[in-house]
């Protein structure tokens, strides 16, 4: 089977790498020049484990292309993914400018039947304005070609992005024709000998889909986040809290652990643009609404413990930082908790050293000159008057404490997601959420 993939950003490549691997022909286009040049010579411009051997391994099979020009195959593919970035606007929304720039070079170039498959994060009703703009570029032609439009949101994790995709919770298919459902059958048909659930829909619900999970669990890490701050108050421990209410089946255990935020290149993004499209439609989103306010207070509870402890007295303190991506297996730092902990700490007065196993490149280019950046996390402690966990890498998990305290100024320790055993730190003062 033959498909083409738009955008090669985290979504369109490892779709596209992870649609090669399952036996299709892809191929993948984005107009940067520069990405596509890179990944032609084997040089995968995101970090996510496992990869690079999947697209070096497609590539030499000659299952997987990359290219900056959608329409030279456009005449052979059966079905086109659009995975382009839709970036929020400054009322939340997104921004759909990338992808129906997508729909306007198909209906420009459209010479014989094709499905067109929504795999960004787009508002509910975005697969009609791809429609419309498909269209209106047709009859500009004068041509009068069949199409078809479907939507198949993706709920990758990063760093889990590969098995997510191979071993899915489920695959969601929205779509409006029964041409329609019998391509998407074909493409995901390994799914079906897996006995992974597909499951079809109408276009609008799977649209919604996308955004209703999202939301979902942006709302539960809201919901524990504001519980720990309240067990802090009354003296109850959160890590207990979170035990005792996920043994309960109908509430399960998953995204329940109190932390420094959430971020990324999804929760933050669609909870604004769930809460816009509330707006657009008189259906105000109140909960979201204080998930988001309460998540964006969350992100300023390490530094109000810090400069708590030291009674607002932090010009001219040394921070060391361990984890700046938004979480561990991923080099995005996009929302990224670190990133508002390093803004107060440097607008407090405060000097900076960080160290992150894999987002140092992508640290550098957010952050150069405004903070130091480590070696290792031993290198960010030297003469430091505290420590803060941020992200919870493997690595950070079994310090050596006598090492930290001999390299330290003061022993103060800030455990932005609860990883570190407070019976380890009895030589350090030891802060943690809830």
């Amino acid at each position: 089977m033959n498909i083409s993939i738009v955008g090669t950003g985290y979504v369109g490549l490892v779709s596209g790498a992870c649609f090669a691997e399952l036996g299709a022909t892809v191929h993948c286009i984005d107009t940067d020049k520069q990405k596509i040049d890179k990944l032609n010579n084997g040089i995968i411009p995101i970090y996510e484990p496992g990869l690079e051997d999947l697209v070096h391994r497609n590539k030499k099979t000659g299952r997987l292309y990359f290219s900056t020009d959608m329409t030279e195959s456009l005449d052979k593919v059966e079905i086109l993914f659009i995975a382009v970035g839709t970036p929020p606007g400054e009322d939340g929304s997104a921004d759909m400018s990338h992808v129906l720039g997508v729909a306007r070079t198909i209906g420009a170039n459209l010479n014989k039947y094709l499905l067109v498959v929504t795999k960004s994060t787009v508002p509910v009703g975005s697969s009609k304005l791809v429609r419309k703009a498909i269209e209106e570029e047709l009859l500009k032609r004068g041509k009068n070609i069949d199409f078809d439009i479907a939507s198949n949101p993706e709920f990758l994790k990063e760093g889990d992005a590969i098995d997510d995709f191979m071993k899915p919770d489920r695959v969601v298919v929205g779509i409006e024709s029964e041409r329609a459902k019998e391509l998407m059958t074909r493409l995901y048909t390994p799914m079906f000998l897996n006995n992974f659930r597909v499951i079809f829909m109408d276009i609008p619900s799977a649209e919604m889909t996308k955004y209703a999970a999202n939301a979902m669990l942006a709302t539960r890490i809201s919901f524990m986040n504001e519980i720990a701050n309240l067990c802090e108050k009354v003296g109850a421990d959160a890590t207990m809290v979170r035990k005792g209410i996920g043994s309960d089946n109908r509430i399960g255990n998953k995204f329940l652990y109190p932390g420094a935020g959430f971020g990324g290149s999804c929760f933050p993004k669609d909870v604004k643009a769930l809460i816009r499209t509330g707006k657009d439609h008189d259906s105000a989103m109140t909960l979201l609404e204080s998930v988001e306010a309460i998540n964006e207070r969350q992100k300023k509870v390490l530094f109000k413990k810090f400069s708590s402890f030291y009674k607002g007295d932090v010009i001219g303190k040394k921070a060391a930082i361990w984890g700046l991506s938004y979480k561990p297996g991923t080099d995005d730092m996009r929302e990224a908790p670190a990133l508002t902990l390093i803004s107060q700490l440097l607008e407090a007065g405060c000097s900076v050293k960080a160290y992150d196993p894999v987002a140092m490149d992508e640290a550098r280019r957010r952050l150069d000159g405004a903070v130091e950046f480590a070696s290792d996390i031993y290198d960010t402690l030297k003469d430091a008057d505290v420590l803060f966990l941020v992200t919870e890498w493997q690595e950070f998990r079994m310090p050596d404490w006598l090492k930290v305290r001999s390299l330290m100024k003061s022993p103060l320790v800030i455990d932005g997601r609860g990883i570190f055993n407070k019976a380890e730190l009895k030589d350090f003062t030891y802060l943690r959420i809830g």
